[in-house]
């Protein structure tokens, strides 16, 4: 487990990075242990993440049934979790091919990173679900604010972490959005995740951490 510093330094160089400065890779351990280290991101987003989760789940799950709702936040757990950790997995496959196998350990790290930013960029799109019916104007703005933030944020952080320029960059970007989303909605349909139509597009921004 992480130190507090540790922590803060991850989280501090992760921010930089989305903010385009490629000086935050200093603050960032890229050593073998800092690449497994990254991923208690995951518990550093989880709280954010939970909002979300139950958020949907009292929307799309059964109300009348705590163990209904229970396993739907289950569910989705499982969905956002395999869309973080499934693409990077697929990324290792092919990322000598890629031409990026040199950043690959750098790429996952301040992803990782910048992924627990994301989620909690995200929390009050998550708070506001849990007050107001997803359908509502605010709700939807708020979500669809938040979530075009979080993309260009992500963007950069992309951009200043492969440092092969912004067409390059860009390439990554759009093919690890493309894969997250496929793995997203394959898992929403192997594990029955049905979403409506005036829920979807939240839905998507809560499960899609960056």
């Amino acid at each position: 487990m992480l130190s507090a510093d540790e922590t803060q330094a991850s989280l501090t160089g992760a921010w930089r990075l989305m903010l385009g400065k490629a000086d935050g890779l200093r603050l960032l351990d890229l050593t073998a242990d800092g690449f497994w280290n990254s991923f208690f991101a995951i518990i550093v987003a989880a709280p954010a993440l939970i909002v979300g989760w139950v958020g949907i789940a009292n929307e799309i799950g059964d109300p009348d049934a705590f163990a209904g709702r229970f396993s739907m936040l289950v569910r989705l757990a499982t969905v956002d979790i395999g869309s973080w950790v499934l693409p990077l997995v697929a990324l290792a496959l092919v990322a000598r091919r890629a031409g990026i196998g040199g950043r690959f350990v750098h790429y996952v790290v301040a992803s990782n990173w910048a992924s627990a930013i994301t989620a909690w960029l995200m929390l009050p799109s998550a708070l506001i679900r849990l007050f107001l019916s997803s359908a509502s104007q605010v709700s939807s703005l708020v979500s669809l604010l938040l979530f075009s933030l979080s993309m260009v944020l992500t963007w950069r952080m992309t951009n200043a972490t492969i440092g092969r320029g912004a067409a390059f960059g860009t390439a990554v970007f759009v093919g690890m959005f493309v894969a997250s989303l496929l793995v997203l909605f394959g898992l929403q349909m192997l594990l029955g995740i049905s979403v409506p139509d005036d829920v979807g597009a939240q839905s998507l921004s809560g499960l899609y951490p960056g």
